[in-house]
């Protein structure tokens, strides 16, 4: 099984540049970053340097991906042949399509450099050049090769969203995300992310999650790849489809929906789903985009937040028409990688409560789907799909304990679910505040999950122990929320 990794070491026009070089315009990107530690979240690891590749494209700006400046403290971006470095800064930053636009503080470092307009998805079998500053060398880099697929992929920079995505086997190192590929004078996409494992397997983000992005920013603000919630499953068992009296060998079930209220109001488990704008539904759940046989959440992705899609879906045995609203989806934002928003969390008494997620996880260790609790997993990544009434807002997880003897006796060090605090159900990091500052009682007694373990200890010890125990740590604050 292979693994996909990064690759870290306005408006364009549509327009050729005739003779030009679009390496003038490929500049090297150097980031200055330091994350917090996730499962210590007062801390921050250590500042470390990557480099990445960016691109000039219209009103003065460069494109790039997310990953290569996420967390920046201070980036670096140098011009073709020129050792001159420049300071740059995050205008605006895509996290869901990996995709980032930075302005440079000193204008002139745009001076004879040509914007690189973008093009169109390319073709299946067509010939692409990445241009780039891959590790192992600091002059710019020119690989060749062939679009081998289009397809929705995983982005393993959010982890939890799959977009458009095309592969190709021109060689993509680190050090080559966000270099502009290259066919007839376009740029027909970013380089992103590889495939551990395969050999000549890259992967690059074509111009429709482009234009998608600099329409969304457009206004001031980046919003998202909005999701409609529709969970789809094919409907291919010929006596199903007649128990749902499904029109012909066309549409796919509607399998469920997230709990968004203007998706509920318009569609419903059972429907069948015949075409979503002007495409058309396989009984496979795919549509024909491009040429392409695709995952039908491209459709929707095509719309901006907030814009509605019309839809045709098949009820009862009759067509209704109709269309669904779309914004992007927030509440799983847990589930993948998170960036910019440091880590919320709550000390009291010495035990540090946070909230849980899959950054959190992750500092369990590589192997930490192994190592974590089943419920844990299960909390985070399938209650809200299968029981969403049972699901928590914001699961909360005991983090740590910092030594003191006012939790001397306390035996769940850390790494534990919390359930419930003095008898209340804990659905956020904010509970876990409200049940120790309202409980009048002498202790506070704190169950955790899945096995209902109790712990206790002493509510004035507790509290008066707070403001030493940050202090001999070195914590700030007893709370970020």
């Amino acid at each position: 099984m292979h693994r996909l990794f990064l690759l870290l070491a306005g408006t364009f026009l549509v327009w050729r540049l005739e003779g030009a070089e679009p390496e003038k315009s490929v500049v090297q990107i150097m980031n200055f970053s330091q994350q917090p530690a996730w499962d210590a979240p007062w801390r921050f690891d250590p500042v470390r340097r990557s480099s990445g590749t960016g691109f000039v494209i219209a009103k003065k700006r460069i494109m790039t991906n997310a990953h290569v400046v996420s967390w920046a403290k201070q980036i670096l971006v140098r011009r073709y042949q020129d050792p001159k470095p420049y300071l740059a800064k995050v205008s605006y930053i895509a996290h869901d399509c990996d995709l980032a636009v930075l302005s440079v503080e000193d204008e002139s470092f745009f001076d004879g450099l040509d914007e690189l307009p973008l093009g169109n998805l390319p073709k299946v079998r067509s010939t692409v050049v990445t241009y780039g500053y891959p590790a192992g060398g600091e002059q710019i880099s020119y690989t060749r090769g062939v679009v081998s697929r289009i397809e929705m992929q995983s982005y393993v920079h959010i982890g939890n969203r799959s977009l458009l995505t095309v592969q190709t086997d021109a060689a993509i190192n680190p050090g080559n995300s966000g270099g502009p590929v290259i066919q007839d004078d376009q740029v027909v996409g970013v380089a992103f992310q590889g495939a551990g494992g395969l050999e000549n397997t890259g992967y690059f983000i074509p111009p429709q999650v482009i234009q998608h992005f600099l329409k969304d920013i457009e206004d001031g603000t980046y919003h998202g790849f909005p999701q409609a919630g529709v969970r789809l499953v094919a409907l291919q068992n010929p006596a199903y489809r007649k128990y749902l009296k499904a029109p012909g060998d066309r549409g796919a079930r509607i399998d469920g929906v997230l709990s968004i209220p203007s998706t509920e109001a318009v569609v419903k488990p059972d429907d069948i789903l015949l075409q979503v704008g002007d495409y058309e539904v396989g009984s496979d759940g795919t549509i024909l985009y491009s040429g392409n046989r695709l995952g039908v959440s491209v459709a929707f992705q095509d719309a901006q937040h907030g814009e509605k899609v019309p839809l045709r879906i098949w009820r009862d045995g009759a067509e209704v028409r109709t269309e669904v609203p779309v914004f992007v989806y927030q509440e799983d934002r847990n589930t993948g990688n998170q960036y910019d928003v440091l880590p919320r969390y709550y000390i009291h008494g010495g035990l540090v409560f946070t909230p849980l997620s899959h950054e959190y996880l992750k500092t369990f260790g590589r192997n930490w789907a192994d190592s974590a609790n089943n419920e844990v997993i299960y909390e985070l990544y399938y209650r809200r799909g299968e029981t969403p009434k049972a699901a928590r807002r914001e699961p909360i997880m005991l983090a740590t304990v910092l030594a003191h003897p006012a939790n001397s006796n306390v035996g769940v060090k850390a790494r534990a679910m919390v359930n419930r605090i003095n008898g209340k159900r804990i659905e956020r990091l904010e509970d876990v505040i409200e049940a120790f500052e309202t409980n009048t009682k002498g202790q506070h007694l704190i169950e955790f999950m899945p096995d209902n373990s109790f712990e206790c200890i002493d509510r004035t010890a507790a509290k008066d122990a707070t403001g030493d125990i940050l202090k001999s740590y070195g914590i700030a604050g007893d709370r970020r929320l």
